[in-house]
């Protein structure tokens, strides 16, 4: 049986599933959540006739997830990723937000740095397949 009960902290909510044992952190605004897990956001939306269900995204424009701001950028545009790679460092609600590669690929270009506030569907940089430049360095810039 799954239990969830409240963290101690603003958003934090601890799983538990037999022993094993999750934090979990989730904020609310509007009728959408985020909910961050194990290194990934992942976006639900209330249907209003939508019925698309969001998670982490595919390579192309990775995206805000909340209302953030900026702590760390770890790529450089035409570093080489890897997936579950963190190549952003958000900061939402007192909570550190890693931003990971959904895939491998090429980081084509950023559009944030440190110390900018970053809305949600704001652009934050843009992936491409790793095939579509094999001269990148690979990890370059990676943690």
């Amino acid at each position: 049986m799954i239990r969830v009960a409240a963290g101690p902290s603003s958003g934090e909510l601890i799983v538990r599933d037999g022993d094993r044992v999750e934090q979990v952190f989730a904020v609310t605004t509007g009728d959408t959540t985020w909910v961050f897990h194990a290194g990934r956001v992942y976006e639900i939306a209330a249907a209003h006739g939508d019925t698309r269900r969001r998670g982490p995204h595919a390579l192309g424009s990775l995206t805000a997830p909340m209302p953030a701001t900026v702590i760390d950028v770890k790529v450089a545009a035409g570093d080489a990723v890897r997936t579950g790679d963190i190549l952003i460092v958000l900061e939402a609600m007192k909570m550190e937000l890693p931003v990971r590669a959904p895939g491998d690929g090429l980081v084509k270009a950023i559009h944030c740095r440190p110390g900018d506030l970053v809305q949600p569907d704001t652009s934050l940089i843009d992936l491409a397949p790793r095939h579509a430049r094999d001269d990148a360095e690979p990890g370059r810039g990676i943690e």
